[in-house]
C-alpha cells in the first residue's frame, strides 16, 4: 500500500477554535473603535495574526506604530489563550478521530499544517498530539497561506513528495496554498466558499472510509 501524506489544518478542521478567535478579535477591534462582524471574521480564517490585525486596522483606517501594533497582537493572543485554556476532547469536530485512526492503522503520514502559533497547546488539550508525526505551525514558517510554505514543510517533515499529499482545509487561503503546493485539496465546510478545492465535504461525517482508501491508492 502506498504511503501518502495527510495534512490537516487545525482551526475549523480538527477543532472549532474559530469562535474563540472571533471573540478575541472582536474585543480587540471594539477596543480601538472598529466594528467587527462575523462576515469580517471569515476574511481572517487561515490568515496570520499579523495580517489579521493589519486588515482590522485598515477597516478602521487606523495607523499604529510598531510598539502599539505588537502590544495589540499580544493582547489578542492573551484573550484567545484564556478561551483555549478550557478546551478538552469534547471540542474535537465530529468524526475527526475516526479518520485519524484509519490513517494511523494504514500507516499513512499524518501532519498538521496550521497558521496557529498555539497549535501544539490545543492538540495537547484535546489529547490528539500523539496522532501527528509532524507539526508545522505559525512558529515554523515565514510566509502565511495562501503561500504553500506550511504544507511544503509538512510534506518535507513526513519525507513524502508534495504530489503524494492530501490537505484538509476550511479556508479559501488554505485551499489556494494546497493547490499551489500541487497537493490534493479537500475543503471542509461550505462548497460555495471552497469551490477551488478538489473535493468539498460539510464535515468529516461525510467522508467515508472507502473515500480515504481511494485517496491512498491514487
Amino acid at each position: 500500500m502506498k504511503r501518502k501524506g495527510f495534512i490537516f489544518d487545525l482551526d475549523g478542521v480538527i477543532v472549532d477554535t474559530a469562535k474563540y478567535h472571533f471573540l478575541a478579535w472582536q474585543k480587540l477591534a471594539n477596543s480601538i473603535g472598529v466594528e467587527f462582524t462575523h462576515e469580517q471574521n471569515e476574511q481572517l480564517k487561515g490568515v496570520s495574526r499579523v495580517k489579521s490585525l493589519e486588515k482590522i486596522l485598515s477597516w478602521g483606517n487606523i495607523t499604529l506604530d510598531n510598539e502599539e501594533f505588537t502590544g495589540l497582537m499580544a493582547k489578542k493572543n492573551e484573550d484567545y489563550l484564556l478561551h483555549i485554556e478550557k478546551m478538552d476532547a469534547s471540542e474535537i469536530l465530529p468524526d475527526v478521530p475516526r479518520v485519524l485512526e484509519l490513517l494511523e492503522k494504514q500507516k499513512q503520514g499524518i501532519a498538521l499544517g496550521s497558521a496557529s502559533k498555539n497549535a501544539e497547546v490545543i492538540l495537547q488539550k484535546v489529547h490528539l498530539i500523539q496522532k501527528f508525526s509532524a507539526i508545522i505551525d505559525g512558529n515554523g514558517v515565514t510566509k502565511g497561506k495562501p503561500d504553500p510554505e506550511v504544507f511544503l514543510n509538512a510534506a518535507k517533515a513526513l519525507s513524502i513528495a508534495p504530489e503524494n499529499c492530501i490537505v484538509f482545509e476550511d479556508a479559501t487561503a488554505g485551499i489556494k496554498a494546497a493547490n499551489a503546493a500541487n497537493m490534493i485539496s479537500i475543503g471542509i465546510g461550505d462548497a460555495s466558499v471552497l469551490h477551488e478545492a478538489d473535493y468539498v465535504f460539510k464535515d468529516f461525517t461525510e467522508i467515508s472510509s472507502d473515500f480515504i482508501q481511494e485517496l491512498i491508492k491514487k
